[in-house]
């Protein structure tokens, strides 16, 4: 039975209940009349038969009535013993002390009250079947279509706030750990104790069926001093051709799609920081540009359920996507005129068996333009006035963590590399990738992920001043443990066989450091 069909039930049975109880009424006072009245007013018996033509009393009450009346008609009839000629006159006087005529009057304003409370109680119910009506109409409806009209207009009712943000502790262990410098994690450091790593902000939604806005800042933020500084991290829009959205340009400030790693959130990521390998292409991961990006529906779908599931996915960047970046890096200008090209194709595959596999390759083509200073002893190096090739293409592996999990990426290209007598900057060959290994293990609303990564590269790091070389050969072991979604803690030793220290001059090999990081995140 529908909502509306119980309501009207209720309100029916609450009619029914409520006349019957007036009847009930009428007819009590029917038999507190005096018996005289009852008995010699033919008129109220035909009362009677026509309240009970109406129904408005049962046959039972009826017969009450009419037994009543004949009962005390029956006991006034005068006995045959002789009577004074007066004794009839106290008769006639109590009939006339309650004139039938008023009680008729009486009677009839009280079932004209009724009748009106039964009108008013019928224009209720058609008013509540009307209600009932619309109800049921809207609870049809689809739930989206039903939101689309309540927020019809009210694009900002669309944006969301959300972030996260990890606190660390880093440790760094060996007799050469005063050296050891990690381009991408400034936590590293045998001077650094507790640090905010970061603390980001999102505002995202749809403001119409066609366009999507993202805006991105970190309120840990570098300015290359060191010093923390609110910093803008993306500013772009999506711009979708179709309402499902498969074909769609993004423009603006966001990542470069080169590299899993790169594009996969650190709010996901397990290891604390990306390999060099990959992030030595897009250091920030991201750049100003316009890019074009293609999936069907449900790789669409599948991409999101990558994420929702912390199955440390990648995030939504198409199957196919193209596109132009400046190329100099987050949030600098470009310095030469000479835009960077970039393409990727990506394609995840979920087996009857619920595993998931993706596969992808990618590249990007450009020049870039190194930043020089001075070098004590050698004098600032040359560099060509518009940059230096810089292309690479990657390959790339990831079966999902179900629960056992593989993460793998490599890279070849050239790129800007500081020559070895550190006189010129040259395009030189560089390669490098890392392999990741993880089992994920659920335990209710608790989730284990114990990780091993092996990350190496050999190349120039043309993000640094004087894109020095870089050769880096590392092993990370760690376990991220979440008790719950909104709160993860992760743990990770390292050791560095060799890292070149890319912040000074002359730019020398650490070798067999140690070092250890712990990490609260909190999402919200």
């Amino acid at each position: 039975m529908s909502l509306s069909n119980r309501v009207t039930s209720t309100l029916l049975s609450k009619l029914s209940q409520s006349f019957r109880v007036g009847t009930a009424l009428l007819t009590l006072f029917t038999l507190a009349l005096p018996p005289q009245v009852l008995a010699d007013n033919a008129a109220l018996l035909k009362l009677f038969e026509i309240m009970k033509a109406k129904g408005s009393i049962t046959q039972e009450e009826y017969d009450l009535l009419v037994a009543t009346a004949k009962e005390d008609s029956a006991k006034d009839v005068p006995s045959a013993s002789p009577a004074p000629a007066a004794a009839p006159a106290p008769a006639v006087a109590s009939v006339e002390s309650y004139p039938t005529e008023q009680r008729l009057q009486q009677m009839e304003a009280r079932i004209a009250e009724t009748e009106a409370e039964m009108k008013a109680l019928d224009a209720h119910i058609a008013e509540s079947r009307k209600s009932l009506a619309e109800l049921d109409k809207l609870s049809a409806e689809n739930p989206k279509d039903l939101l689309e009209k309540m927020l019809d207009g009210k694009w900002y009712e669309n944006l969301s706030f959300r972030g996260y943000a990890q606190f660390r502790y880093t440790a760094v262990y060996g007799d050469n750990g005063g050296d050891l410098s990690v381009p991408n994690d400034r936590s590293v450091s045998d001077m650094e104790s507790f640090m905010i790593r970061r603390g980001r902000l999102v505002l995202s939604g749809d403001v119409t069926d066609h366009l999507y806005i993202y805006a991105q800042t970190d309120f840990a933020g570098s300015t290359g001093s060191g010093d923390y500084a609110l910093q803008m991290r993306d500013l772009y829009a999506d711009i979708a051709l179709d309402a499902d959205k498969e074909f769609r340009f993004r423009v603006g400030q966001s990542k470069v799609p080169f590299g899993f790693v790169n594009m996969q959130s650190s709010q996901n990521r397990a290891a604390l920081e990306r390999p060099d390998a990959l992030n030595s292409a897009v250091e920030g991961e991201r750049d100003i540009g316009a890019y074009f990006y293609w999936a069907p529906k449900e790789k669409r779908k599948l991409f999101s359920k990558l994420v929702k599931e912390g199955l440390k996915g990648s995030g939504d960047y198409g199957v196919f996507g193209i596109g132009a970046y400046n190329g100099q890096g987050l949030n600098r200008g470009d310095l030469n005129g000479q835009p960077h090209y970039v393409a990727r194709f990506s394609y995840p595959v979920e087996f009857s068996n619920k595993q998931i596999m993706e596969f992808g390759i990618q590249g990007y083509t450009g020049s870039y333009v190194s930043r020089v200073s001075s070098i004590p002893g050698v004098g600032t190096p040359a560099s060509p006035e518009h940059g230096n090739k810089d292309e690479r293409v990657a390959l790339s592996y990831i079966l999902y963590p179900q629960p056992f999990g593989i993460e793998a990426e490599w890279n070849w290209g050239r790129g800007p590399q500081l020559t070895d007598d550190m006189t010129a900057i040259e395009s030189t060959s560089l390669q490098g990738g890392y392999v990741q290994a993880s089992y994920r293990i659920k335990d209710g609303q608790a989730a284990w992920l114990p990780f091993v990564r092996y990350n190496h590269y050999d190349g120039g790091r043309k993000f640094g001043t004087n894109s020095p070389w870089d050769r880096v050969t590392e092993l990370d072991i760690g376990l991220e443990w979440s008790p719950r979604p909104e709160i993860e803690l992760a743990l990770m030793y390292t050791h560095t066989f060799t890292r070149t220290n890319t912040s000074t001059a002359p730019y020398n090999d650490v070798e067999d450091v140690d070092r250890l990081g712990l990490q609260l995140q909190w999402n919200f």
